[in-house]
């Protein structure tokens, strides 16, 4: 094992340690922004460690991705309701989408969806 392993392992199992206690905790709320992001990114390093040979710390980092992962379950405000794939949230994230997608394929410029600054004739301008 290359002290490297050793090294991201012991700092996965310190992340653990420190977010038990959010976990515990059942008044603790944890926005879904923050646990989703952390569990992604601890997922990916594990994958990313086990493709180096790293085990220890694909371990580690799956361990701390799948901590993340319970504090969005438990602990985020809504509950543990499944909200992000209800009908109303994913109509509206396909309606944003389809907005986004009209908007870059408009000829419109980004400037011209503020509204213009006139100077009346009594302001200085500096």
């Amino acid at each position: 094992m290359m002290w490297q392993d050793f090294v991201f392992m012991l700092g996965s199992g310190l992340s653990i340690v420190f977010l038990a206690p959010t976990l515990r905790d059942s008044s603790a709320r944890v926005p879904l922004g923050t646990s989703l992001p952390s569990m992604g990114i601890g997922f990916i390093y594990s994958m990313t460690f086990f493709t180096l040979g790293m085990t220890f710390s694909a371990t580690g980092a799956f361990a701390a991705g799948s901590m993340w992962s319970l504090i969005a379950l438990f602990r985020s405000p809504q509950g543990i309701s499944m909200k992000l794939v209800a009908r109303e949230n994913l109509a509206l994230f396909v309606s944003d989408v389809q907005y986004w997608l009209a908007r870059r394929r408009s000829d419109t410029t980004h400037a011209e969806q503020y509204a213009p600054f006139e100077h009346s004739p009594d302001q200085q301008q500096y």
